[in-house]
């Protein structure tokens, strides 16, 4: 994948993996495509992806909590062809998730050929909030083992056709305490505050910090990470969404090749039936 200088400008640095060097609000979006634009341009590309079925996308996204993971995927989905497009979200592992090994929830759920699906939170969870909340409590982990599962894992998936977007929303303290407090403010978010928000708050900058090294392990050439501003919801969905439209333009620039001789039975047969 060719990269433009806007999407470059996101990757984060293995030399400087700590996301307190990254901002969390933009001073000046003028060179930001807007919103309105690229979510047009997501909807035609990814009708072209879907129509060609031979390339993926999968867009991962991450961030601490009231990181505007779920309203980002809602509004990247504005214009998507829902034949093609999905998103799942994955939480604490429990069940049949806790009992296999830590790629085997998300992998029913990677795109199909034609496909793009977004992950709200994903397999880096494995290396960032189960190192904070360990999904049993005796176990030990292999942290540098995952980090490089993890790796191998999406270097497989790209070598097949999938393209990888990972984006860490990053949001400052003061607009997470200010989020969390919103949702009590609000009685349509209060349905979204439970313990586990309040655990997430103690432990934020723990989270942060497990974070930092799960993005500087697992940012690859084949899987960079984006760390883009989180603070201003706007700011943060115009920077993704040209990111996605620039991946969609590049996996599908075009609708499939037509087929002449079929076209010129087709229209044999509407002649043969009066149709004009």
């Amino acid at each position: 994948m060719k990269y433009t200088a806007f999407a470059r400008s996101w990757f984060l640095s293995p030399k400087q993996p700590g996301l307190g060097h990254y901002p969390t609000e933009l001073d000046d979006s003028a060179g930001v495509p807007s919103l309105e634009a690229s979510l047009e341009d997501i909807g035609e590309y990814q009708r072209r992806l879907w129509a060609n079925r031979k390339q993926a996308l999968l867009l991962v996204v991450h961030g601490p909590d009231t990181s505007g993971k779920d309203s980002l995927i809602r509004t990247l989905a504005t214009y998507a062809d829902p034949a093609g497009f999905h998103a799942w979200s994955f939480s604490r592992p429990t069940g049949a998730e806790a009992a296999h090994d830590f790629l085997w929830r998300v992998t029913p759920y990677l795109p199909a050929y034609g496909q793009m699906v977004a992950f709200n939170r994903s397999h880096h969870e494995a290396v960032i909030g189960e190192r904070v909340w360990p999904v049993r409590a005796e176990d030990t982990y292999n942290w540098p083992a995952r980090y490089q599962a993890v790796c191998d894992f999406e270097r497989h998936l790209v070598s097949e056709g999938t393209c990888i977007v990972k984006v860490w929303l990053n949001l400052s303290e003061d607009e997470h305490k200010r989020r969390l407090l919103k949702r009590l403010d609000k009685p349509r978010k209060r349905w979204k505050f439970d313990h586990s928000d309040i655990e997430g708050w103690k432990q934020r900058a723990t989270y942060q910090k497990y974070a930092e090294q799960a993005l500087a392990a697992t940012h690859t050439d084949e899987a960079p990470w984006f760390v883009v501003p989180g603070d201003s919801k706007p700011v943060a969905r115009a920077i993704v969404a040209a990111l996605v439209a620039d991946v969609l333009k590049q996996l599908a620039p075009d609708y499939p090749a037509e087929h002449p001789e079929v076209l010129e039975e087709y229209r044999q047969l509407l002649a043969e039936n009066g149709v004009s």
